[in-house]
């Protein structure tokens, strides 16, 4: 499993990001709404399903964390890709400026950072689906790992605050940009 320790990141930004969007799912149910059918765009009820799907999202990121098994990582590969697809069609539709709600709050608009990073993960996620044993726990799987772990614990809390700032504190520093410079976006047009 050599990927494990950018699966151990995809797990815990669930967990993060589940947990904000639970705690404020308001900017999250107003950046799906034009991505929801009709009767679902209301924001209560979009405020509702976003609710229910940060808390499955977290409950998932926490189970895949704790048991990092074929079926945890699939679904955990499976969410990411979900997420890159949601990103992809905002950013089609040309929801430049708007967040994608990822952290509960408006500072994530969807780049293509974000986009490469979903599909990153999903693909990270997919392989350890595909290696990962079908009993144990993340504690024995620390246990095999040099010094018990610990430099893979460390690497991946740094990889996870890396993913953080990718996708909150560099997303709002393109929409800023954004701002300043509209119509133009630094995937197509030359410096």
């Amino acid at each position: 499993m050599e990927l494990i320790g950018l699966y151990l990141v995809a797990a815990a930004l669930l967990v993060l990001a589940g947990a904000a969007k639970a705690y404020r799912p308001d900017d999250t149910a107003r950046a799906l709404a034009p991505l929801l059918p009709r009767p679902l765009r209301a924001l209560r009820r979009a405020r509702r399903l976003v609710r229910a799907g940060a808390l499955a999202e977290a409950a998932l990121g926490l189970a895949a964390l704790i048991l990092p098994r074929p079926v945890t990582a699939a679904l955990v590969a499976a969410s990411y890709a979900g997420f890159a697809v949601v990103v992809a069609l905002a950013r089609w539709r040309g929801a430049t400026l708007a967040t994608c709600g990822c952290f509960g709050r408006p500072d994530t608009p969807p780049t293509l950072v974000h986009l490469f990073l979903d599909v990153t993960l999903a693909g990270a996620a997919a392989i350890v689906a595909a290696a990962a044993p079908t009993s144990g726990t993340l504690f024995a799987l620390l246990g095999r790992q040099p010094w018990g772990g610990l430099p893979l614990v460390a690497v991946s809390a740094v990889g996870l605050w890396l993913a953080f700032l990718a996708l909150s504190a560099l997303g709002a520093l393109e929409g800023g940009r954004r701002l300043v410079h509209p119509g133009r976006d630094p995937a197509v047009a030359a410096p």
